[in-house]
């Protein structure tokens, strides 16, 4: 994940194939890159401090559903 011409600060979550958390980048900022995460097949984009305020942690297992 790359945060190449972005103004503001995001949180990265990475989840596996089954919606697992593997790995949370918080307050990533403008230019930087994250690590590699292998085996991470979706990466959920929020706003920075979001992940930690919901004591999102690795291992969570995280739904997306439909509306």
């Amino acid at each position: 994940m790359h945060m190449f011409f972005m103004r503001f600060a995001i949180d990265v979550v990475f989840l596996d194939r089954a919606g697992r958390v593997i790995r949370i980048s918080h307050n990533l900022r403008p230019w930087r890159l994250s690590p590699i995460v292998w085996g991470a097949r979706k990466a959920l984009e929020l706003p920075a401090g979001c992940a930690a305020q919901t004591l999102t942690e690795v291992g969570d297992q995280i739904a997306l559903e439909r509306s």
